[in-house]
């Protein structure tokens, strides 16, 4: 390569961190260090309703306890929300973000009446009725004060960018086409910025080079692809690694109260203890 990889492990401060946690923070270190590159933390703290600042000192614990260590100053995301106000301004001069003013009970409603969604009937996949309101109506909606959402119009973003490549380290080439991805809320009242936002920003302001996170992430991997494109920003190779799984195949997660580092910690696991769990698993 011709300089130094830049990878990334980035925890929500949601609670302690578990084992699939120790694998992420482990990949991203690991990978970096095949290409004698850079690791850097970042705090995934946007979501308000649910990331706690007493967590953010367990996490930095626990990497410390693991011997995992990043380079370069950490980031946080609370810090950011002008970067990516910038952002969605940037995406609302390009004519591809409109505003929804559905509840989530409302779309569910309409993709049930539709007779189910794609991607197994999930409700978050938007069927678009406010992409079709006229204008005379949204600025209607807009004036009365009603709360609403940023959604990506996903046909707009197709127009001008046509089919797109990214690249993954593990499955190698492949093509996104925007049109297809589903209009997704990149900001709503509650969170200035959505995850998918932030972290495009983000990366590239953290100069990521080769993004390192779990296969479960892998669908979305076009929205950020299209977002790097749109916003101007630079594209990354990824590298979606396998997931901790339990004893019944199930992916390993804080909300499935999942035993914590802290907790193994406390039985008198020591990081070895944890680094072979994670091969086991």
């Amino acid at each position: 390569m011709d300089s130094p990889i830049v990878t990334r492990f980035a925890p929500s401060p949601t609670g302690r961190l578990h084992l699939g946690h120790a694998l992420a923070a482990w990949e991203a270190r690991s990978l970096a260090d095949r290409f004698s590159g850079r690791c850097v933390l970042r705090m995934e703290d946007i979501d308000r309703t649910r990331c706690r600042p007493e967590f953010v000192g367990g996490i930095l614990e626990d990497l410390d306890w693991l011997g995992i260590r990043f380079d370069g100053p950490m980031m946080v995301q609370s810090s950011r929300f002008s970067a990516y106000e910038h952002a969605l301004q940037a995406l609302k001069d390009r004519g591809v973000l409109y505003p929804c003013f559905c509840t989530r009970r409302e779309i569910a409603e309409e993709v049930a009446a539709m007779g189910g969604a794609p991607q197994g009937g999930r409700v978050d996949v938007y069927p678009g009725t406010c992409r079709l309101l006229d204008k005379g109506r949204r600025k209607e909606l807009l004036k009365s004060g009603k709360p609403f959402s940023w959604r990506l119009d996903c046909r707009a973003a197709a127009r001008i960018t046509g089919p797109l490549l990214w690249r993954d380290m593990r499955s190698g080439d492949q093509v996104c086409r925007p049109e297809e991805l589903g209009d997704v809320i990149l900001g709503r009242k509650d969170c200035a910025a959505s995850y998918h936002i932030a972290v495009v920003v983000d990366d590239a302001a953290q100069g990521v080079t080769h993004v390192s996170r779990g296969e479960d992430l892998f669908p979305v991997t076009g929205i950020h692809r299209t977002l790097q494109a749109l916003l101007g920003l630079p594209v990354p190779q990824w590298y979606h690694h396998r997931l901790v799984k339990d004893a019944s195949g199930k992916r390993l997660a804080k909300r499935d109260r999942s035993l914590s580092l802290q907790e193994m910690r406390a039985a008198g696991m020591r990081p070895e203890d944890v680094f072979r769990l994670m091969r086991e698993s």
